[in-house]
């Protein structure tokens, strides 16, 4: 089972302006060949379906903790495509719609992804960015250990090359924020299923590490998580389960050259995390409705009853 935090994995700064197309860019890391649904898919069936659970603990819970992990990836990127999508912060949503009869949205017929729009209000989906839909072609889950997590590597190594490239095509501080984070964690996950690989077959593979050869101390939006040591940290994201993943994260092993030095460390639970930012209604839009203010009254009496 799993337990859900009303948090963000990170903290995401508000964008500076609203950018549908800065929005359908990052829509590559979500629904992409090498996207989160992509490793989330794959992680998770893999440990739906591993063989001998317990006599291979250590292994089926690298798998089993990283599943977790990539759900809140694919909800960090999916809040920071509807935050581009959105534009700053602000509190519109206490206006009524407005005359809706002079094409107030006549701009966004020219964006890159206007069903992102027209359909979803916004709001990101499992697809990538020429808003073709993710699929479950994209999942390998092969019933043979080395096999998958071998796969997993060339996921995770694969997806830190996807991730630059997006994170070199965007400016504004949210998008870029996304690519940070997720370039540090995907070296982890790398280099975790690359030490697992090692225990088994006895094969260096970490020595292949880090490929593609990203200097992470060359990107600022990593600078933070590299020197709060996140780089060194594998989550458990359980209060009391997979803690066996200390058998192949740990062990004095040391963090890849080029990152800040320091032993790899398991963490109980999980990181402390962001807020998610509070989206803009748009009633013109119909988002959540033209005139939302009895939604609003109501939902103020309901939230109130519950305390």
């Amino acid at each position: 089972m799993f337990m859900r935090i009303d948090k963000l994995q990170a903290e995401l700064p508000a964008p500076k302006k609203q950018d549908p197309n800065a929005a359908a860019a990052l829509q590559e890391l979500l629904g992409g060949k090498y996207g989160e649904m992509s490793t989330l898919g794959n992680y998770m069936f893999q440990s739906f379906n591993f063989k001998s659970k317990e006599k291979l603990r250590p292994f089926y819970g690298l798998v089993a903790s990283i599943t977790a992990e990539e759900l809140g990836h694919v909800e960090l990127v999916s809040n920071g495509v509807a935050m581009l999508n959105n534009g700053p912060d602000t509190n519109a949503d206490q206006k009524d719609g407005g005359d809706i009869s002079k094409a107030p949205f006549e701009a966004m017929k020219d964006i890159r992804s206007f069903a992102s729009f027209a359909s979803n209000g916004g709001g990101a989906l499992p697809v990538n960015s020429n808003s073709m839909s993710w699929n479950a072609d994209m999942v390998t889950t092969t019933g043979n250990v080395v096999v998958d997590l071998l796969h997993n590597f060339h996921l995770e190594c694969g997806a830190r090359l996807h991730k630059l490239r997006v994170y070199e095509t965007l400016s504004d501080p949210t998008g870029r924020e996304v690519c940070g984070y997720l370039l540090v964690r995907g070296s982890v996950h790398a280099h975790a299923y690359a030490l697992a690989l090692k225990q088994i077959t006895g094969v260096e593979l970490e020595k292949f590490l880090p490929t593609p050869n990203i200097p992470l101390s060359k990107i600022p939006e990593c600078q933070k998580y590299l020197d709060e040591g996140s780089h060194r940290r594998l989550y458990t994201w359980s209060p009391s389960d997979y803690k066996e993943i200390a058998g192949v994260w740990g062990n004095g092993e040391m963090a890849l050259p080029g990152d800040p030095p320091g032993q790899l460390e398991v963490v109980d639970g999980m990181p402390e995390g962001g807020k998610i930012h509070q989206l803009t209604g748009i009633p013109s839009a119909f988002a959540p409705d033209y005139a939302p203010e009895e939604m609003f009254e109501i939902a103020t009496k309901l939230y109130k009853a519950s305390k």
